[in-house]
């Protein structure tokens, strides 16, 4: 399964409108590149309809949230939808202000989403209202741990149904989830959490996925999540005494770009409950 997804990234090229964070707008579009297919960042008001209109997927990352690119992130999500194309949102640090909370949830309100990718406490704070973050982390208290994943994987499943999207929850354990079926994913590093953006560049990819695997959003959702799990592995394996997280950032999407389809089929850990 990971291995036709994979392939038909690689072989559609889809163009990708990311509406995304400033701090990491640079890697999001390198990872879009690095697996093979093409980024475009646009986000003034004047131009986002026409864009998404030459594009496939849009992703949407409220992570450095202003009130110009509000306007610009309904636009685009509605040309969306008006189109048939896929859209993700990152609700970046949804809990941590008023802004952020309320756009989020305008969002869901007035955007289709297919898929709704965050942090534990991010997902939380639009399902329930009550997700404790720590500035756009997760706060401990919200972690998925093993002795929690039946009642997160069912958490994520029952949100997932509700907004009729995929949901996927990213931590120590990965959760990607439709109503019905839930994929708990293993593969990853902590040191991951050291860079600034692994999470933004992974909503870029989901995006990417998505789009070039439309009739398979969950297993699409997963696939993305499980490569860039599997090049935090990769690339910290490269690593040496001398180097850091900046070098880390730049072996992940290195990896990305070396990976092919046999090997995520191969180093992919996951179950489904």
């Amino acid at each position: 399964m990971f291995k036709e997804i994979f392939d038909n990234v690689r072989e559609k090229c889809p163009l990708i409108h990311n509406i995304t964070n400033y701090v990491t707008v640079n890697d999001c579009a390198n990872v879009v590149l690095a697996c093979g297919a093409s980024p475009i960042m646009a986000d003034d008001k004047d131009e986002v309809s026409d864009i998404q209109t030459i594009c496939g997927g849009l992703n949407i990352n409220i992570g450095t949230l202003n009130s110009r690119t509000i306007e610009s992130m309904l636009l685009a999500g509605k040309r969306a939808n008006e189109l048939g194309h896929p859209v993700v949102l990152d609700p970046v640090g949804a809990g941590a202000s008023k802004l952020r909370t309320e756009t989020a949830n305008q969002l869901l309100k007035e955007v289709r989403f297919t898929v709704i990718r965050g942090n534990i406490s991010e997902i939380k704070t639009l399902a329930l209202g009550n997700g404790t973050t720590k500035g756009v982390d997760a706060d401990l208290a919200d972690r998925v741990t093993k002795e929690n994943l039946d009642e997160a994987a069912a958490f994520a499943k029952a949100f997932a149904g509700k907004m009729n999207a995929v949901v996927a929850i990213t931590g120590a354990i990965d959760i990607v989830a439709d109503a019905e079926k839930a994929y708990c994913i293993y593969n990853g590093r902590p040191e991951m959490s050291s860079i600034t953006g692994t999470g933004c560049q992974l909503s870029a990819l989901t995006a990417t996925f998505v789009t070039a695997n439309q009739e398979q959003p969950l297993e699409a959702a997963a696939t993305a999540v499980c490569a860039m799990g599997l090049a935090g592995e990769t690339a910290y394996a490269r690593l040496s005494e001398l180097d850091g997280n900046a070098t880390y950032r730049n072996y992940i999407i290195d990896a990305i770009y070396r990976m092919n389809g046999e090997a995520l089929e191969a180093g992919a850990k996951f179950e489904v409950r």
